[in-house]
């Protein structure tokens, strides 16, 4: 999980291009919310010197966010490639309503197997290395 949120936050800051297995949209969404809850409990913990802890609580989440911007907007649109559809169907989710329906469904729906117009199956690639026998250190 955390090697997967590594690689989408450093290795694939803003790559746009590619595709992206469910499960790595899904650890980052899940790594997201457990830093964000992460600078929520100095908050509530400390909430006697919340004059304190508040401010640098706001100013950290902040930052965070806006340094999380460009990342998931590059791993949402290779997660949309790897179900032959184009980053622009990010912009789906802002329809009332059924926008947000949607894009749900096209985030949990399996991705296309083999080569897309986007590039190879990451599925695919992954299964063959470790067909070969390649670990990681």
């Amino acid at each position: 999980m955390i090697e997967s949120y590594k690689n989408t936050v450093f290795n694939n800051y803003a790559t746009f291009t590619g595709r992206a297995r469910r499960q790595e949209y899904w650890y980052f969404i899940l790594m997201n919310v457990i830093i964000v809850f992460a600078f929520f409990v100095p908050m509530f913990a400390f909430s006697d010197m919340n004059a304190i802890v508040g401010p640098w609580t706001i100013v950290g989440l902040s930052g965070y966010a806006i340094a999380m911007i460009l990342p998931t907007l590059a791993l949402i649109s290779r997660r949309l490639h790897d179900i032959g559809k184009s980053g622009w169907y990010y912009f789906v989710r802002f329809i009332p309503v059924i926008g947000p329906i949607w894009f749900l469904i096209m985030m949990c729906t399996a991705g296309d197997v083999g080569s897309n117009q986007y590039g190879n199956d990451p599925k695919q690639i992954k299964d063959e290395i470790d067909e070969i026998g390649i670990t990681r250190y």
